[in-house]
């Protein structure tokens, strides 16, 4: 009987919890969304967000248990009295004039601004120890932060939430543009999300893929929103976007297409089962114009139009909650496709291989009057083997001139051309049609100037080496070759003599 009695108190604990639970909903939620836009210069955005949201005011209610927003940051945003912090690690730098507007715009390196509560007494002291606490949490350099780059705008950097008054006092703002971003960056703020990399929309972020982008910025936004309509009480708001632009996927035929897995090499297998909304966004605005048309696979649930950055946009959308989008095949592989009409036009592309046979480009297209036509090819750039270098490598190395051949209009009706009757220059080109004439054109030859060593120093070293050489060698070998002999010492000659009998005379011993 005693021993019955632990076990009944421990169900009526169990079910008393589950009891609790069930009266009193979750007081937080979280939304994913992946918004994808094709560029104008042919690159690809994709832009991730992740929103919690937090019904509880943390520096007023004791929390001590966390679900979904991360406890790192609660603990920050209580210890620190913060009101809105804002963190941003960026790579490359986003091109406005050839993609467009961006939803969020973040500088190179690492950017980070706080607004404090006016409860803060010593704001330089509690900027410092914030700084050295991101730099752990981020494993960035942050603790780098002092006042020789920190700065207090007055008109720039207003409060994204709720802010009671501006007095600017209480903000602060240092940029770190040397802060490179790594994959030490992204694992921490991948563990800040619920689900972190296991499923739904973040287990597209993959580091090699991210990282081998034009562009990449990854950001934390913490900032107090209304829980209602009359903002009788506030939120906490944690919101996580990343950023990034990937090149053009050209194909054989001239088509950008592209897809998921094309891009993060995975694909969305179930959603975040924590997650209340989660959707994919793709932007099917500007592609009904040059006669283009647009296929997107498989089919969007809906579609949703707004103006965006003063633009209409048109997005169609994936909604990765419902069973039906995933359930059918598995996975969701969002595929976008252009096709044109069919146009005459031929492309030949022969890529080279190293030290065997160069690039070949044929393009057969039809030139508009009074336009101008610009063939780009991207190429990596390769070092030489000393043997290759020319006698004069300072000079350049010349590529081979661009062949165009092309059938001119004329401006009078040609008369059709007799082969043997005709002069020699008329006859070389034929013509079928005499309406038009062939013309071949070459352009100049270009001369390209590449990285050069310093082919004196092999001369120098060679001239130094056969000195040490001969000198060490020549020594050494009248060692090995010469012989040497002990001459016996010969007796004196005549003034030897004449000296011996003079020391005699005197008495002195004879030398």
């Amino acid at each position: 009987m005693a021993a019955a009695m632990p076990l009944a108190l421990l169900v009526l604990l169990l079910l008393g919890r589950k009891g609790w639970c069930l009266a009193e909903p979750p007081r937080d939620s979280l939304r994913e969304e992946l918004v994808i836009t094709p560029l104008p210069s042919g690159d690809v955005a994709a832009t991730f967000q992740f929103r919690t949201r937090w019904d509880s005011e943390l520096q007023r209610e004791g929390v001590s248990h966390y679900r979904l927003f991360p406890k790192a940051l609660g603990q920050l945003i209580s210890k620190y009295s913060l009101r809105e912090l804002h963190l941003s690690f960026t790579q490359g730098f986003w091109r406005t004039r050839y993609w467009g507007p961006p939803f969020l715009q973040a500088p190179s390196g690492a950017e980070l601004w706080v607004w404090f509560q006016d409860t803060v007494t010593d704001v330089d002291k509690s900027w410092k120890e914030l700084s050295n606490v991101l730099s752990g949490i981020f494993c960035a350099s942050l603790n780098f932060i002092d006042s020789t780059n920190t700065v207090t705008p007055t008109a720039s950097f207003k409060p994204l939430g709720l802010a009671n008054d501006t007095d600017h006092y209480f903000l602060r703002y240092a940029v770190l543009p040397r802060e490179v971003v790594c994959t030490e960056n992204l694992t921490p703020w991948k563990k800040l999300l619920p689900c972190s990399s296991k499923a739904g929309l973040s287990v597209l972020l993959k580091a090699d893929r991210l990282f081998h982008t034009s562009y990449h910025s990854q950001a934390v936004h913490i900032r107090p929103v209304c829980r209602n309509a009359r903002c009788t009480s506030i939120s906490w708001e944690l919101r996580q976007t990343l950023s990034v632009v990937f090149d053009a996927f050209i194909t054989g035929q001239g088509k950008k297409d592209w897809s998921l897995f094309r891009m993060f090499s995975r694909t969305l297998t179930e959603p975040c089962p924590l997650a209340s909304e989660s959707r994919v966004y793709v932007d099917i605005t500007n592609y009904n114009q040059d006669n283009e048309t647009l296929e997107v696979n498989p089919p969007p649930t809906t579609t949703y139009q707004d103006v965006i950055l003063g633009t209409r946009k048109i997005y169609a959308i994936y909604d990765l909650l419902d069973t039906a989008m995933i359930n059918n095949s598995r996975n969701l592989n969002i595929q976008l496709k252009w096709k044109r009409p069919p146009e005459n036009g031929y492309i030949h592309y022969q890529p080279a291989q190293d030290r065997l046979q160069p690039h070949l480009l044929e393009m057969l297209i039809q030139l508009p009057a009074n336009s101008v036509t610009k063939v780009s090819i991207q190429f990596e750039r390769a070092l030489l083997k000393w043997t290759e270098y020319t006698p004069d490598p300072n000079h350049g190395f010349y590529v081979s001139p661009s062949v165009l051949s092309a059938l001119v209009p004329s401006v009078v009706a040609a008369k059709p051309v007799d082969w043997e009757e005709s002069p020699l220059f008329n006859s070389l080109f034929p013509v079928s049609d005499g309406s038009n004439y062939f013309v071949r054109l070459y352009t100049e030859p270009l001369l390209v100037n590449l990285p050069t060593p310093d082919f004196s120093m092999p001369y120098n070293v060679i001239c130094l080496t056969c000195t040490v050489v001969a000198v060490c060698y020549g020594s050494f070998y009248n060692l090995l070759t010469r012989t040497f002999h002990i001459e016996e010492p010969r007796t004196g000659g005549l003034a030897k003599r004449l000296a011996n009998l003079i020391r005699r005379a005197r008495g002195v011993p004879p030398l």
